[in-house]
């Protein structure tokens, strides 16, 4: 078995454990332990053979042996035993937008559906509105989610898991004699939320070429070559990934990055503007169209100079405007990830994150961090040990206590990420809301109620004066849930006239707010944050990806609150609430 085999075993696992309603932390193990195979890198086989399974992040003795009887025998026993229970055709169903595990349960003990295919017969035969909790618009609801599935599909991959395999294997190229540059293309290097494959081009010298893509198509990644020739070369990952690499001269280098890196609709406008001026582009050079000799580009901003436009950025190139704006002298001085000086979403062992507050805190700063909030769950949500009040208080003595530790040039802010709950109502009282430096309110449940009920949740937490920021707004995980259907317009517009704090999310599997929703914010004047969510200090590796999410939504330092320092936050909070 491979890589990709192993981890889809596990994934199934534990959607079959959440089915037949096991312990959560259990049917965690499993997906963590997915998670960090299918991200891995190497081949699992080659990890076993050194004995080292247990090496991998979330790879305990058990699992280990799991995996150790998995590579030796091509099952699993704990599997097949599960199966006799619960069906595995049944985490298929699970795919399927507001289909949570109970529900899954309940339609295959009511009903015996099994498939995606049944589910779509008994909906459109109104079987599913008599059962317990469901009804016709839930019916309704259902089947358009189903049809949703099946137009997006599930063969891409999140930006999170592409973009660390094709710095590894850029890193490994990059050692090559020969070698003068490195970089990812197409989707993945315009920071897209999911790509279809991985594009990677390398500039090196005639002679060097063979021996960049011998040693690409035998990198321990691979598991199969596609082709291999002597420019280009096409191979699948241990992860089931298809990466293509290219090999092209350093002095066509800046046409060629351009080329490959799109957008299509990008690319098309920059070849009408050369036309214009009475030349042609193509992914080679500019050549002129009165026969004089063409013109090569060994850089990107040579190609823009050539058109008479200032540099435009990978992120912005999907033909939204940013060349009429480059044109206009209006393109947004994007924000970059240096500019960003605090966090104010993460988590501790106070619930569930996985170090103390003042571990955290010492992580941030030595990222070069200047400030951070400590926003632990509020109560309700039990499944993440979310806090009541007593024990909200006695988290801040612990706040206090690590401020005093790290100094006056640290500060520690203490929050929440309080919950929205079902009924609109928030989590916690005003006067405990009114104590705390910061307060998040998020959605992390109920999110397919119809919109009109989901948006007033929203809005009640809007208007609340104590709430700073929303959390991961519309509440997706990519790449299965997209989140709640929300009236974007009035929960934008709210947002102005309360000057509340939206959140972009930079973990790759949420991202949220999207880019589109990113830039009608930046367009209505709403305050941003870019926050990693962090619950283990791995996760402040997040913030480039939740950066990209900004940038593609034209967002400047300006608009983004982490890029202010700590007095000006506090004026700004101060200015919401006189």
């Amino acid at each position: 078995m491979n890589n990709r085999e192993v981890a889809q075993l596990f994934s199934d696992v534990a959607d079959m454990l959440s089915i037949r309603g096991d312990n959560v932390h259990r049917v965690l193990a499993y997906r963590r332990a997915a998670e960090a195979i299918e991200t891995l890198g190497r081949d699992i086989n080659q990890v076993y053979a050194e004995g080292a399974l247990i090496e991998i992040p979330g790879i305990g003795g058990t699992l280990a042996e799991k995996i150790a009887e998995m590579l030796t025998t091509g099952k699993l026993e704990f599997y097949e035993r599960l199966a006799q229970e619960i069906p595995p055709s049944l985490v298929e169903l699970l795919k399927v937008e507001g289909l949570g595990p109970k529900r899954v349960k309940q339609v295959y003990e009511v009903l015996e559906v099994t498939t995606l295919a049944e589910l779509t017969a008994v909906a459109r035969e109104g079987k599913l509105r008599d059962l317990p909790g469901m009804g016709a618009k839930s019916e309704e609801k259902l089947l358009k989610a189903i049809e949703s599935l099946a137009r997006h599909g599930d063969d891409r991959a999140l930006l999170g898991t592409a973009w660390p395999l094709a710095q590894e294997i850029l890193a490994e190229l990059a050692k090559l004699p020969g070698v003068k540059q490195t970089a990812v293309a197409g989707s993945l290097r315009r920071m897209k939320e999911s790509i279809g494959d991985i594009d990677l081009l390398v500039a090196a010298d005639e002679e060097a070429a063979t021996a960049v893509m011998d040693t690409f198509v035998h990198l321990p990644q691979v598991e199969s070559i596609s082709g291999h020739g002597p420019t280009k070369s096409s191979v699948i990952l241990v992860n089931g990934l298809q990466v293509d690499l290219r090999v092209l001269p350093a002095a066509r280098w800046g046409t060629l990055l351009s080329y490959f890196t799109g957008s299509k609709d990008h690319n098309v406008r920059l070849r009408e503007l050369a036309l214009k001026q009475g030349l042609s582009l193509n992914e080679h050079a500019f050549t002129p169209t009165d026969g004089r000799a063409e013109i090569l580009c060994a850089t990107e901003e040579e190609i823009y100079q050539t058109l008479g436009l200032p540099y435009i950025p990978p992120t912005l190139r999907e033909d939204r405007g940013e060349i009429e704006a480059a044109w206009d002298g209006r393109l947004p001085d994007l924000a970059r990830t240096e500019q960003i000086i605090s966090d104010l979403h993460m988590h501790s062992t106070w619930s569930d994150g996985k170090f103390t507050i003042l571990e955290m805190a010492r992580f941030a700063q030595a990222r070069g961090m200047q400030y951070i909030a400590i926003t632990d769950h509020s109560a309700s949500l039990g499944i993440a040990n979310g806090l009541s009040i007593e024990r909200l208080w006695r988290q801040a003595v612990e706040v206090r206590q690590a401020n005093e530790i790290m100094g006056p040039d640290f500060r520690i802010l203490h929050g929440t990420e309080m919950e929205i709950r079902a009924d609109g109502s928030l989590d916690y009282p005003d006067e405990v809301l009114a104590q705390l430096d910061f307060v998040i309110a998020s959605l992390h449940v109920s999110l397919s109620q119809p919109r009109a009920q989901v948006t007033e949740r929203l809005l009640n937490a809007l208007h609340n004066p104590h709430v700073d920021m929303i959390g991961h707004p519309s509440g997706r995980l990519l790449p299965d849930r997209d989140g709640a259907d929300v009236d974007w317009e009035e929960v934008l517009a709210t947002a102005v006239t309360t000057r509340t704090i939206l959140e972009i999310n930079a973990n790759p599997r949420r991202l949220d707010l999207c880019d589109s929703l990113v830039r009608r914010a930046v367009a209505l004047g709403i305050p941003l944050a870019i926050n990693c969510d962090a619950h283990h200090t791995d996760h402040f590796d997040f913030l480039h990806y939740g950066v990209a999410t900004a940038q593609r939504g034209w967002a400047t330092a300006a608009s983004v609150v982490n890029t202010w320092p700590l007095p000006k936050l506090l004026a700004f909070f101060e200015g919401r609430n006189p």
